[in-house]
C-alpha cells in the first residue's frame, strides 16, 4: 500500500468507515482482459469488512470481476467548496478489496435489505414484494475490505 503524501489529511480507520457508511455512491475501479482500467459507479452498503453492491448477472463489470477480482473503491462523503477560494473541502475513502459473487439468497436477501434500508429507507414496506419480483434477476457482490485509507480536507464549514 502507498503511503499518504500529505499526511496532515490522513485520517483514521473509523472515520473511512464513516465515509463509506454515508456516500452516496462509490465508484469502483476493475481492470479488462486486454489491461485496461474500467470503472463504474455504485449503489453500496456495507456491514462490517465487507461492501455490497447489486448488478445485473452480466456485462462488463461482472466480466472483469470473474476474470480478475482485485478492485479499488473510491467514496467521497461531504464536501464544501468555500466561497472566494480555489479549493475543494472534502473526505473521501480509498479501499482495495477482493469481490466475489454472493450465491446465497439469504446472504443476497440481506444485502439488498442493507443497500434499500441505505438509499430509500421510506420503502421498506414495500421490500419484501420487491424481492419476490426480482431476486432471481438481481446479482449481488461482496468486496472485503483488504486495505482502506481515509482523507479530508477541512475545515468542512
Amino acid at each position: 500500500m502507498y503511503t499518504m503524501r500529505k499526511k496532515d489529511r490522513e485520517m483514521p480507520r473509523d472515520f473511512a468507515l464513516s465515509v463509506v457508511d454515508k456516500c452516496l455512491f462509490a465508484v469502483m475501479a476493475t481492470v479488462s482482459d486486454d489491461g485496461s482500467p474500467y470503472c463504474i459507479p455504485l449503489s453500496i452498503a456495507r456491514s462490517g469488512e465487507w461492501i455490497y453492491f447489486h448488478s445485473a448477472h452480466e456485462g462488463h463489470k461482472i466480466d472483469n470481476l470473474r476474470t480478475r477480482n482485485r478492485v479499488c473503491l473510491s467514496c467521497v462523503g461531504d464536501t464544501h467548496i468555500p466561497e472566494g477560494k480555489f479549493t475543494i473541502e472534502y473526505e473521501s475513502t480509498v479501499i482495495f478489496g477482493s469481490a466475489e459473487e454472493v450465491t446465497l439468497d439469504e446472504e443476497k436477501i440481506r444485502a439488498l435489505s442493507l443497500i434499500c434500508e441505505h438509499y430509500t429507507p421510506a420503502n421498506m414496506a414495500a421490500f419484501d414484494e420487491a424481492i419476490k419480483r426480482s431476486l432471481a434477476v438481481t446479482a449481488i457482490w461482496k468486496i472485503h475490505i483488504d486495505e482502506i485509507s481515509g482523507k479530508q480536507k477541512a475545515p468542512l464549514r
